[in-house]
């Protein structure tokens, strides 16, 4: 079992109601004690989800914790955002941020993203754009670079607060002649090796960090042992998921099913949440359930996709 979640166990039963976190600046102190050296990313996303006041908070930890699963190099303590999402989406066919490699092996790069996740705080942005001139293929050849904050030619804009986990802010993020070393850009597809894989890292460890956020109020609240059991259950099974490759159909079929038992579990929390009565935790709760809902038919999708890659389609969803 994933050490983080033994620590979730082993610990005394906490006290209910952690001291409010309002803000990324009272938040990113919480993400930098859980130190990185050593931990696997969903160590960092159960133990970040642990220490969370809200889903807000596990939020951003899980996404932390999956930047890390996709790229290991990046430092504990950078507050790191990934920019995919523009005006036309988020598709590679809708991207339109431009990078060009100037002669000197240089990079520049122009464009403007949308809804970048903790934008606004972010140290380091990891920036999706095709490369000009565009290939001769019918899919633009995309690329990822990273962008240190702050950079010349770069402008952060927040965006208006969500009306679920609205603690956790989103940025526009606008380049203009952005210049860049030419070791800026990391090896890969900037689709396949990045976008498409980060949306399966990312649903596994912001699961994972608000699961574990869910036990530590169970023990907390003395809610059923058989709830608090479910939730570590789940929680191991995710854990071990993690660990395997995100590539694969079984890996994906898998995650479909741990995904369900997760949404049971926030629905069995809801009566849980309700008889809290007028609990700022409660009304938090209520507030942010909509998060969990985003994005719904896209994995739907991807179920379809995996099971059709193991040539078993189920005969119903």
């Amino acid at each position: 079992m994933n050490p983080s979640l033994v620590a979730c166990l082993d610990a005394s039963p906490p006290a209910p109601g952690l001291p409010p976190t309002e803000d990324v600046a009272a938040w990113w102190p919480q993400w930098l004690s859980l130190g990185g050296a050593g931990r696997d990313s969903a160590a960092l996303a159960i133990a970040g989800g642990f220490a969370a006041d809200r889903v807000g908070w596990a939020f951003a930890a899980g996404y932390q914790a999956a930047l890390r699963a996709l790229l290991p190099a990046l430092p504990h303590d950078t507050l790191a955002a990934f920019c995919v999402t523009e005006t036309a989406g988020n598709r590679p066919r809708d991207i339109r941020t431009a990078i060009t490699v100037l002669p000197g092996g240089t990079l520049q790069v122009d464009g403007a993203k949308r809804w970048t996740t903790l934008g606004p705080a972010g140290t380091e942005l990891l920036v999706v754009g095709a490369l000009a001139p565009p290939a001769d293929s019918a899919r633009p050849a995309l690329r990822v670079v990273r962008v240190p904050v702050p950079s010349a030619g770069l402008e952060l804009r927040p965006m208006p607060p969500t009306r679920f986990v609205p603690e956790v802010p989103h940025a526009e993020v606008h380049l203009q002649r952005l210049q860049l070393p030419e070791g800026a850009m990391l090896p890969g597809d900037g689709y396949d090796a990045f976008v498409k894989p980060l949306r399966t890292i990312e649903d596994l460890h912001v699961t994972m960090a608000v699961l574990a956020y869910l036990l530590r109020e169970a023990r907390a609240r003395g809610w059923p042992a058989a709830f608090a059991e479910e939730l570590l259950a789940t929680l191991a099974l995710l854990s071990a998921l993690a660990a395997e490759d995100v590539s694969a159909a079984s890996t994906h079929v898998a995650l479909a099913g741990a995904l369900r038992f997760a949404h049971r579990l926030y629905a069995d929390a809801a009566p849980l949440w309700a008889a809290a009565g007028d609990d700022p935790a409660s009304r938090r709760w209520q507030r942010d359930a909509a998060l969990f809902e985003v994005a719904g038919s896209a994995r739907r999708q991807r179920a379809e996709r995996a099971w059709q890659r193991l040539g078993t389609p189920p005969a119903g969803g």
